[in-house]
């Protein structure tokens, strides 16, 4: 890579170093920049071209430059004589202007180091390009090494040397005397041009006589370059010194066999033996042969052997030459005509340019990029040809490439694109071209360019007062939609289109607005379309079908579309609501009908499944909610339930006094459980509702009073319910307690100490008939009674109230009960109140046990009868759940339903045979 770069540095400061050389001090460097070596030219190519800019204008020029170093191996009489020749042609070629010939542009200067003169720009000579590289630059230029010249380039370029000669000798009365491929230059546009007058000779009979030759003798004394070439002379020159005008045709007849003969000359002439050369070539002129000839294309093949004829009055004149068929090419002719275009009026110039995309795909582009695309852009000056000018330079720029349209076209039409403002009757065509080309306008037009210049034109022609205009510029926009930076769409192109579709009196125009909103949505954002273009469809006034199925296919289009599609809230609150109203305009016929009800109904169908399916997906999620809600209520409530203390405090009321040592422990105030704080559905609500109801009918419902009963003497005695439930437990604990009916309404209160219980699960109504009694170290301790406890309970005659079971150690352990020592029951006497006589429970426990009878039933409610031995049977778990709800209801007290104390799965008789439990329930229902 260094050494590359070390390659590439010495290359530059060697051709700098080599211009600085060739041109300083010269007065051409005060008016013209010089720059780089591109060519060479002129006899034996000893002119060296660079390329130039004029300081003043900035004009690109061609700068010639003869280096006086060539000659230096000469004497300095032949030094002279080489300097006044290379004058001399400069100087006839300043005075000579025609198209065919190369313009001076800045005459010749002479300093002590160099000749040189400026031109017009120049590519390079026909010599260079015909592979003669003498005098160029190392490395060769690459686009003269790879320069290939095309058919239409060669006859073009060898009927414009004719049309140079023909000028030379019927104008100026002159014969060029050396012309040669390195007098022939190719200009930067690639046209041919003659230079090199150097052994140019004038007629010497005044204009209006017959032109009269003379020449000067051939010297081979002489230095090349004060000789013409001799390979281009004609025989006659040479052997008989005689010149006129055939003498330059018979070089012009050499000069194109050199072009197709990769610019060898016919023969080779040995300049130190010139004379033999020359007599043995005429030899070989009088019997040319096809076979020398075969690279000659064969339509001209035998105008080239009349100009290499021997004989000069043969030999066709330059005017002949020009009209001859193989110059009838329509390329050749094309260019011939863009040569002559000023000459023409605007009438012709239209015709030709009417015609001329039919020509310009036939041609070479390079031919078309160099030639013709020049000749058109210096017509845009005139307004009036540009509508058939620019057609014909938009299909150039078709063919270009990118940077090539950005250099050669694009800083031509740029005037053109501003050239609309205000748009005038002249400039609706130019319009016109423009909008049908735009696709190829925005993908070459740099972005810059496009916003600046472009893009404004569009919107003058929506804006336009010409509807064809407008029109046009709508159907052609979804063309190149897709080019337009979203920005430019958003903020200028759509509003201007949206008002077109308002503003407007054409019912075309607005329809052609419609469908061309439809055809661009694709390239519009979602919420866009839904925040702009649907509202603005609502506010078109007019109902002609057309429009109403313009707004239909919008709608539709952005309903089906991937990437757009309407919501259904947009749906059901705007769309609907504006397209119902317009299918029953009665301007509608029935297939236009059927096209609103169709989209109607899809949006419908849409709408009913996208909701349905969120409503569905909503309910699951809600149902998984209250799952999850009704799971933790559950766990939050479950807590306080599974205390068995808590749960006869809220039964029996929150103060309640504890008797025995644990009463300061115990005798706190119970707080009532507070509401859950996790919303209940409808359903649960409703269920504690019923549940509140009937708990206030349960308090607001009278006492139920025992009947009526008879006294001691009149009746026998019989065993009630208290001193069965007593027989009981004195049978199981050794406790003998005597019968008394305690007062009716009586009420209990009951606190306990009960943290060993919370085994036994619910106790919703203290009877539970699934639950156990640990008979150890029972102690009965006496409560005040408290009427307003059973408010909204039947009052018993005889139920006792077990308010502590403290001697439990813990959970599930079984205590010992003493036979032998008959427990204290005194404590107990102040529960009954005196109705008849009282009988203390101390008299009551001395009595002898019955004698051994059939289980009571009562036993069975509170569990299996036991002995009066230790009992270590574990209590047995209550059922969760099975009582319901904490405190006292209907289905949970068994004192409102007499047949909930019968045992489930005892036979019906054992109830009937105990009259003990019948005279009970006579004694509490009556």
């Amino acid at each position: 890579m260094e050494s590359m770069l070390n390659k590439f540095k010495s290359t530059v400061t060697k051709v700098t170093a080599d211009v600085t050389s060739a041109v300083m001090g010269n007065p051409v460097t005060r008016e013209f920049e010089v720059g780089r070596h591109i060519a060479s030219g002129g006899p034996m190519l000893s002119w060296k071209i660079f390329k130039g800019i004029k300081k003043s204008t900035k004009q690109e020029v061609a700068v010639f430059v003869f280096d006086k170093k060539m000659i230096e191996k000469y004497q300095k009489f032949d030094k002279d004589q080489i300097i006044d020749s290379l004058k001399r042609g400069v100087q006839q070629l300043t005075r000579l202007r025609h198209p065919r010939l190369l313009t001076v542009q800045h005459p010749l200067e002479e300093s002590r180091d160099c000749l040189a003169f400026c031109t017009e720009p120049v590519f390079a000579s026909l010599s260079n390009v015909l592979g003669q590289w003498d005098n160029l630059p190392s490395p060769v230029p690459t686009d003269i090494k790879e320069y290939k010249l095309y058919d239409v380039e060669t006859k073009y370029g060898l009927l414009q040397i004719s049309e140079g000669l023909s000028f030379l000798h019927n104008g100026v009365k002159m014969v060029h005397g050396n012309l040669t491929p390195e007098n022939v230059i190719l200009n930067k546009s690639g046209a041919w041009k003659v230079m090199g007058f150097d052994f140019s000779i004038s007629s010497s009979n005044p204009s209006e006589q017959e032109p009269k030759y003379s020449c000067k003798e051939w010297d081979p004394n002489l230095p090349s370059l004060c000789l013409p070439n001799p390979e281009y002379l004609a025989p006659e020159y040479i052997l008989s010194v005689s010149c006129d005008t055939a003498s330059d045709m018979y070089s012009l007849g050499v000069v194109v066999y050199a072009v197709f003969n990769e610019g060898k000359p016919i023969f080779d002439v040995n300049k130190h033996g010139i004379f033999k050369s020359f007599s043995k070539q005429l030899d070989q002129l009088s019997r040319l042969s096809q076979t020398i000839l075969q690279k000659i294309p064969e339509e001209v093949r035998e105008h080239v052997k009349l100009l290499l004829n021997v004989t000069s009055t043969v030999r066709p004149d330059a005017d002949q030459v020009t009209k001859i068929p193989f110059f009838d090419d329509v390329g050749a002719m094309t260019l011939q005509y863009f040569d002559s275009l000023f000459q023409r009026d605007n009438l012709q110039k239209s015709q030709f340019y009417k015609g001329l995309p039919k020509v310009l795909p036939k041609l070479p582009k390079r031919v078309v990029v160099q030639r013709i695309l020049p000749a058109l852009t210096s017509e845009f000056v005139n307004p009036d040809m540009v509508p058939f000018v620019l057609p014909n330079v938009l299909l150039i720029a078709e063919e270009c490439t990118k940077e090539e349209y950005v250099k050669l076209i694009l800083p031509d039409l740029s005037p053109v694109f501003k050239q609309q403002e205000p748009i005038q009757v002249f400039s609706i065509p130019i319009l016109l071209i423009f909008l049908q080309k735009m696709d190829l306008l925005l993908t070459k037009t740099p972005s810059e360019d496009i916003k600046n210049s472009v893009l404004p034109m569009v919107y003058r022609a929506l804006e336009a007062p010409s509807i064809q205009i407008q029109e046009l510029c709508l159907n052609i926009i979804p063309t190149f939609a897709n080019l337009i930076d979203y920005p430019s769409m958003k903020n200028s192109l759509i509003p201007r289109i949206k008002h077109a579709c308002l503003q407007t009196s054409s019912l075309a125009v607005r329809v052609n607005s419609l469908v061309c909103l439809g055809k661009i949505l694709e390239y519009l954002d979602k919420w866009f379309v839904i925040d702009e273009i649907l509202p603005f469809l609502q506010e078109i006034p007019s109902r002609e079908p057309a429009v109403l199925m313009g707004v239909l296919g919008i709608y539709k289009c952005t309903f089906t579309h991937k990437k757009l599609g309407i919501t259904k809230e947009q749906l059901a609150g705007k769309v609907l609501p504006h397209l119902i109203p317009l299918s029953i305009d009665n301007n509608l016929n029935l297939s236009q009908f059927n096209s609103f009800m169709a989209v109607i109904k899809d949006m419908l169908n849409r709408i009913e499944a996208e909701h349905k399916t969120k409503l569905e997906q909503l309910h699951i999620m809600q149902e998984q909610h209250r799952g999850m809600e009704i799971s933790s209520t559950m766990n939050k409530t479950e807590a306080p339930q599974s205390n068995p203390v808590n749960q006869i405090d809220n039964i029996f009321g929150s103060n309640s006094v504890s008797g025995g040592s644990d009463g300061k422990e115990n005798g706190s105030t119970a707080v009532a459980p507070q509401p859950s704080r996790v919303s209940l559905t409808l359903e649960e609500k409703q269920r504690l509702a019923k549940q509140q109801e009937q708990t206030l009918k349960l308090k607001n419902q009278k006492p139920l009073a025992p009947s009526n009963v008879t006294t001691a003497a009149s009746i026998k005695p019989t065993k009630d319910l208290t001193s069965t439930l007593l027989d009981s437990m004195s049978s199981m604990g050794n406790l003998s307690l005597s019968t008394t009916k305690p007062a009716p309404s009586t009420g209990f209160s009951t606190v306990s100490s009960m943290g060993t219980m919370s085994a036994m699960g619910n106790m919703s109504n203290g009877f539970n008939s699934s639950m156990g009694f640990q008979p150890s170290a029972m102690n009965m301790g006496m409560c005040t009674p408290n009427p307003s406890m059973y408010s909204g309970m039947a009052t018993t005659t005889s139920t006792p109230n077990f308010n502590t079971m403290g001697a439990l150690s813990q959970p599930g352990t079984v205590g010992v009960l003493q036979q032998n020592k008959p427990a204290n029951m005194v404590a107990l006497d102040s529960l009954f109140v005196s109705q008849k006589h009282k009988v203390s429970l101390n008299q009551m426990a001395q009595k002898p046990a019955p004698p051994a009878a059939a289980p009571s039933p009562w036993l069975n409610q509170f569990g299996q009868p036991q002995g009066p031995q230790t009992m270590n049977m574990p209590m047995a778990p209550v059922q969760p759940g099975v009582t319901g709800q904490a405190g006292f209801g209907i289905q949970a007290n068994p004192f409102f339903s007499p047949q909930n104390f019968s045992q489930p799965g005892m036979p019906k008789n054992t109830m009937k045979s105990s009259t003990s439990v019948n005279n009970d329930l006579k004694d509490l229902f009556g």
